[in-house]
């Protein structure tokens, strides 16, 4: 499947990314509620499942929040015009809410910082959650830099989730070793390495890990 993460908070139900394999992926789950979707970037992998958002659209009177960067919600609104045009009154259907964010944001009790990235020529963030006397998480699927800027964002982490695509070098994306670099480098609890390609043997390049490195993977569930 493609990369997505859903975050469960006190008080919120999170999705960052509306990827093809949505509707899988949370009939899989069980996900029934969607209080808000986070964006990293509008590559088709991370927004195409977008018109599967209206399942949690059907009970819902209010527009359904959307965070990212401007010029991401800008071509989600551009893919998707029928959903943000003035015309979409229809009882049930997606209903977006887009918040441009360029600073930490609250979500309930949890506080969410974007992690502005390198990708290729289009603008992505990755996001860190942070919620009083739970684990800390960050989570940044698609880069190729890292800025120090950003990287000063991400101490003390529990999870760190870091994009891994193959073992040798691609122009947009991390490979294992500049993954495995940074992991060190920030020290989290635990690195789970996601974004994976087919190019990639993940039990061959596992076993050659640190321990507290680890390949994320399908159903992958972190309490």
């Amino acid at each position: 499947m493609r990369s997505s993460v859903h975050i469960q908070t006190s008080t919120h139900s999170i999705l960052v990314d509306s990827g093809p394999d949505l509707r899988q992926q949370a009939l899989r789950h069980n996900l029934r509620k969607v209080d808000a979707v986070l964006y990293t970037h509008c590559h088709l992998d991370h927004i195409t499942g977008f018109d599967e958002l209206r399942a949690y659209c059907w009970r819902r009177d209010e527009p359904l929040p959307m965070y990212s960067s401007k010029s991401c919600l800008d071509e989600l609104a551009r893919v998707f015009a029928w959903a943000f045009s003035p015309d979409n009154v229809h009882k049930g259907y997606i209903k977006p809410a887009p918040h441009p964010i360029d600073a930490p944001f609250m979500l309930g009790k949890t506080k969410i910082t974007p992690l502005p990235v390198k990708h290729g020529s289009v603008e992505t963030i990755g996001f860190r959650f942070d919620e009083p006397h739970q684990p800390s998480i960050a989570y940044i699927p698609d880069a190729k830099e890292v800025p120090d800027s950003t990287v000063a964002l991400l101490t003390g982490l529990d999870h760190f989730i870091i994009d891994a695509l193959r073992p040798f070098p691609h122009p947009t994306h991390f490979s294992l070793a500049e993954a495995v670099n940074l992991s060190q480098q920030i020290k989290p609890k635990k690195t789970w390495l996601t974004h994976i390609s087919h190019e990639t043997d993940y039990q061959a390049e596992e076993a050659m890990l640190p321990k507290n490195i680890r390949y994320a993977y399908d159903t992958l569930t972190i309490s």
